[in-house]
């Protein structure tokens, strides 16, 4: 299966959050009130590239199992057009509505995951791609597996895959020369 020709049909980048923009990790911080507060950490990279996305006219969204307020903000911060959160293990009915509002084919999505959840989306998407530390059965589900980690630049090694087969990386990048 040629990627190249999957990534070069992509309008809309779709990702799960945990294990895919984070390496997958819960970090709880308990507080002096006995209260606990949730941190997830972002890569640096996978952000700018996401920004580099959406300026180059790819539209993005999340699809994550668990709500958090550190997603919730990232989500603000890179400009994302869909977010669902706290979904469980149904995510499907999420990915529905999104491919309802867009009106996009299916081979015009792509869908990053990493685990058995995302398993319903990755075998709909056009381009399915699953994060070097994902699970084998998302592995075997996608047609291209990250050489990084989630959490850790799998991401921009997809937009940059998306955007070269594309022709516009070079243009994408241009605002930074």
């Amino acid at each position: 299966m040629d990627v190249n020709r999957l990534a070069e049909r992509i309008e809309l980048l779709l990702l799960d959050v945990d294990g895919v923009m984070t390496d997958g990790k819960f970090l709880f911080v308990p507080m002096p009130d006995g209260s606990v507060v949730e941190a997830k950490a972002f890569d640096s990279q996978d952000g700018s590239a996401l920004g580099i996305a959406r300026r180059s006219g790819i539209r993005l969204g999340i699809i994550s199992g668990r709500g958090s307020p550190a997603v919730t903000r990232r989500a603000q911060e890179l400009k994302f057009e869909f977010v669902y959160l706290g979904l469980g293990r149904k995510k499907i009915d999420a990915f529905s509505e999104i491919v309802a509002k867009t009106g996009l084919q299916l081979e015009r999505i792509c869908y990053i995951g990493d685990d058995v959840q995302d398993l319903p989306i990755l075998r709909r998407v056009g381009f399915p791609v699953a994060v070097a530390n994902a699970c084998p059965e998302a592995k075997s589900s996608s047609a291209y597996v990250t050489s990084r980690s989630g959490g850790a630049g799998a991401i921009r090694e997809v937009v940059e895959l998306i955007l070269r087969a594309q022709g516009r990386w070079e243009t994408a990048i241009a605002e930074f020369l």
